[in-house]
C-alpha cells in the first residue's frame, strides 16, 4: 500500500464527449486523424450494434470536423445511435439538429421518417423522461410540438401532411378542441389538392367542433360551426363514404342546437326576461321542429305570450 503500482483505468472522460469505457491496451484506438476515417469507425461500430462506441466516434466527427463533408452524416448517425439505444426524445432532437444544421444533406427526406416514427410512439402513450432518464408522463403538448417540427421541416412531404393531422389528434387527446380545429383547418387548407388528406382533415375538423359543442351549456355557436363544416365536407367530397354519417351527425347537432337554445330560453325565463326567452324558444322550433325540445318550447311560448300580454295591460 505504501508503494502502489500504476493501475489501469478503463473509464475516460473527454470534454464534449463525456465518460467512455476503453479496454486496457486499447485506449484511444478508436480515434482517427481524418474525418472520413473517424466516420468509418462510427459506422462500423453501429453496424455491429456497438452503439456506445458508434456514438462517441460520430460525435467526435461533429466536434473536431464540424465543417467537413462528413459532419452531416456523422450528426445523422448520432441520432440513430440514440434511437437504437431507446432514447427517443434525445434522438428526435439530434435528428432535428441534422436537418437544421445540414439542410442540403442528401437523405433529408429520409430523416423525416424516423422523426415521424418517434412522434407516433409518443402519440400512442409513450412517456417522456424527466432529466432524460426518469419516466415521467405522456405529454400531448410535447408530442404536438414534435409533429409541428416535422411539418416545418417537410410541409409537403407525406409525413408532413400526416403530421399536421396528428397535431389535431394530439390536441383532441387533451380535449383541447379549439386547437384541434385549428390544426385540422390548416391541414384542410394546405392540402386541399390532396383529396385523401383534405377530406380527412375537413371531416376531423367538423367532428372536433361537434365534440366542443357537446361540452357547451349555453354557447351553441360551435354546433353551428360543426354543421357548416360537415355541410362543406359533403359539398366538396360528395362521393366520400362518410357523407351519410355526416348527415346523421348534422341531425344530431341540430338537436344539440335546440337543446342549447332551450337551456338559454329557460335561463331568460328564470329571470323573468320574457321577450328574450321567446326569442330562444322560437329558435328551438326553427332548428329542430320535431324534437321533444320543440314540443316543450311551443308550450312555453304560449305561456309566455300570455304573460307578455298581461304585462302590457
Amino acid at each position: 500500500m505504501m508503494f502502489p503500482s500504476r493501475a489501469p483505468a478503463p473509464l475516460y472522460y473527454t470534454p464534449g464527449e463525456g465518460w467512455s469505457y476503453e479496454p486496457v491496451g486499447g485506449e484511444g484506438a478508436w480515434k482517427q486523424t481524418r474525418a472520413k476515417d473517424q466516420l468509418d469507425v462510427a459506422q462500423a461500430a453501429f453496424d455491429k450494434k456497438a452503439y456506445g462506441l458508434a456514438l462517441k466516434a460520430a460525435r467526435r466527427v461533429v466536434r473536431v470536423w464540424p465543417l467537413s463533408d462528413y459532419a452531416a452524416q456523422a450528426q445523422y448517425l448520432v441520432a440513430r445511435c440514440y434511437e437504437a439505444d431507446g432514447n427517443d426524445e434525445r434522438a428526435f432532437k439530434e435528428y432535428q439538429k441534422t436537418l437544421e444544421k445540414h439542410p442540403k444533406i442528401p437523405n433529408y427526406g429520409e430523416i423525416l421518417q424516423p422523426e415521424y416514427a418517434i412522434a407516433e410512439r409518443y402519440l400512442h402513450g409513450k412517456w417522456f423522461r424527466l432529466w432524460g432518464h426518469v419516466p415521467f408522463f405522456p405529454s400531448m403538448d410535447r408530442t404536438a410540438d414534435m409533429y409541428a417540427k416535422i411539418v416545418k421541416a417537410g410541409p409537403y412531404s407525406d409525413v408532413g401532411a400526416q403530421s399536421q393531422l396528428n397535431i389535431g389528434t394530439a390536441r383532441e387527446k387533451q380535449s383541447n378542441y379549439p386547437l384541434a380545429v385549428k390544426a385540422y383547418e390548416t391541414a384542410a387548407d394546405r392540402y386541399n389538392d390532396r383529396p385523401k388528406i383534405g377530406s380527412e382533415a375537413l371531416y376531423r375538423e367538423a367532428h372536433a367542433y361537434q365534440k366542443q359543442a357537446q361540452t357547451a351549456e349555453y354557447d351553441q355557436t360551435t354546433a353551428g360551426q360543426a354543421i357548416s363544416t360537415f355541410t362543406e365536407f359533403m359539398a366538396r367530397y360528395p362521393d366520400d363514404t362518410r357523407t351519410s354519417e355526416a348527415q346523421k351527425v348534422i341531425g344530431a347537432l341540430r338537436s344539440e342546437q335546440a337543446r342549447g337554445n332551450f337551456q338559454t330560453a329557460k335561463f331568460y325565463e328564470k329571470y323573468r326576461r320574457w321577450k328574450g326567452a321567446l326569442v330562444y324558444y322560437n329558435e328551438v322550433l326553427l332548428q329542430d321542429p320535431g324534437s321533444t325540445y320543440a314540443a316543450e318550447a311551443r308550450r312555453r311560448i304560449d305561456v309566455l305570450n300570455q304573460r307578455v300580454q298581461v304585462a302590457k295591460k
